[in-house]
């Protein structure tokens, strides 16, 4: 999904930096891209012993010896690496598709890159797996529908693919084993749960503590697990300081950590233009959906349906596949909550380039009118071009001249969209 955009901003930059989650996939995706190409790529990864030593020896002499098309894997393990490549690309700025670097499980790279290397290089975040992904399919129409400005009416036009055999069987054990490429391509229930497992130790014990040497890694590991009950919910620090023992700076801290690393996705609340008093604490979820289900120790979608997190745990999936579909677009977003002290709310606002666009999410399959009290107050209010209701109907539904219901199959419509 992300392969064009990624050829894209290396015709605009001398650098593309990929961010993301350990195994969700960039290795790959560098790979593929080395593979495909005859400018003749050479991939150093900072994890292999020899690669490193290369690499950070002396890293201005290396980029002096090569100064184009070289991709550095897990660039985070070597932070002087940044301001060594800045100066390479300054010797020839004018040249791009120069370099690409990855990173992982560090919130300190975003930082590195913007301080280094501010104006030189563009980020393309990537995560695990999209419902399309898994049914090898392109960027939903659904993400080009929002990115493009279309009117709700075109919304209208979408339908429930026919390509995909069950489709609504098959998003359900999308949304239940989450996205995790691994996982995935082995399709093996036993061996998922051993690769959680290790996933999460891999993660505690050595991209945790070898990141924040001094963090006190048996509290983090309790926040972990916390973090599988607060998905989906408003979160006060003050709550969670005191169910850990800790201060709420460190309570900030670990949850900076978290969405620094791309497993917790931090959520702010929308206060502008605000006639009313707004809940003014931030939301958050886990991103992928597979391991928040883990971490429940749930079983299969029958123990997802009964446990009282479902709700949530859809929100947040449905949450993923519109930002990630944005993401591969290269479309330049901001994404909010909203929530009055009167108990209106709104799950998801979309605010960037195409405009404001508030978005509630359902699972069933009708929707009542007292459920949409909040998205029509906001579309009042904020005087959006429109609103959406995504939920599980069997069809596109307009509830009104500016708010459209559509169900979450629809979403996934791969087909070309001729008004785009």
């Amino acid at each position: 999904m992300y392969q064009e955009m990624l050829k894209e901003l290396l015709g605009f930059f001398p650098c593309v930096a990929l961010v993301g989650v350990r195994q969700c996939g960039k290795t790959t995706l560098l790979q593929q891209l080395i593979s495909e190409s005859s400018a003749g790529w050479q991939l150093f990864d900072l994890e292999k012993r020899s690669d490193f030593e290369i690499v950070s020896r002396d890293s201005d002499l290396f980029f002096r010896l090569h100064p184009n098309q070289v991709a550095i894997d897990e660039a985070q393990l070597l932070p002087e690496l940044f301001a060594s490549l800045r100066v390479a690309i300054d010797a020839d700025r004018g040249r791009t598709g120069r370099f690409i670097i990855t990173g992982s499980s560090s919130p300190e790279l975003i930082r590195s890159i913007s301080e280094s290397l501010a104006g030189r290089v563009a980020i393309l975040e990537l995560a695990p797996f999209t419902f399309g992904e898994t049914q090898q399919q392109g960027v939903p129409v659904f993400a080009r529908l929002i990115g493009s400005q279309a009117p709700v009416l075109d919304f209208e036009k979408l339908t429930i693919p026919t390509n995909i055999p069950g489709i609504l069987r098959t998003q359900h054990d999308h949304w239940f084993r989450g996205g995790y490429p691994e996982p995935w391509l082995k399709n093996n229930p036993r061996f998922s749960k051993l690769w959680m497992e290790n996933y999460i130790q891999t993660y505690l014990h050595r991209d945790i503590q070898q990141l924040f040497p001094g963090l006190n890694r048996q509290k983090f590991q309790l926040f972990l697990q916390m973090l599988s009950n607060l998905s989906g919910t408003i979160i006060n620090y003050s709550n969670v300081a005191r169910t850990l023992g800790v201060s709420q700076p460190t309570v900030r801290d670990y949850f900076n950590i978290a969405h620094g690393t791309f497993i917790w996705r931090h959520i702010p609340s929308y206060q502008k233009n605000a006639g009313k008093r707004i809940v003014k604490h931030p939301k958050g979820y886990l991103r992928d959906s597979g391991l928040l289900h883990f971490l429940l120790h749930l079983q299969g979608i029958n123990d997802l349906m009964a446990h009282p997190v479902m709700g949530h745990s859809w929100e947040g999936m449905v949450i993923e596949e519109i930002l990630r579909g944005l993401n591969a677009l290269g479309v330049s977003y901001d994404y909010f909550h909203y929530r009055t002290g009167g108990g209106a709310e709104v799950d998801l606002i979309l605010e960037g380039e195409f405009g404001l666009v508030p978005v509630e999410i359902k699972y069933g399959q009708t929707v009542k009118g007292r459920e949409l009290r909040g998205i029509k107050g906001f579309l009042k209010e904020h005087d959006c071009r429109y609103g959406l209701v995504i939920n599980n109907d069997e069809r596109v539904s307009l509830y009104d001249s500016n708010l459209i219901g559509v169900p979450f199959a629809c979403c996934q419509n791969f087909k070309p969209y001729s008004g785009l």
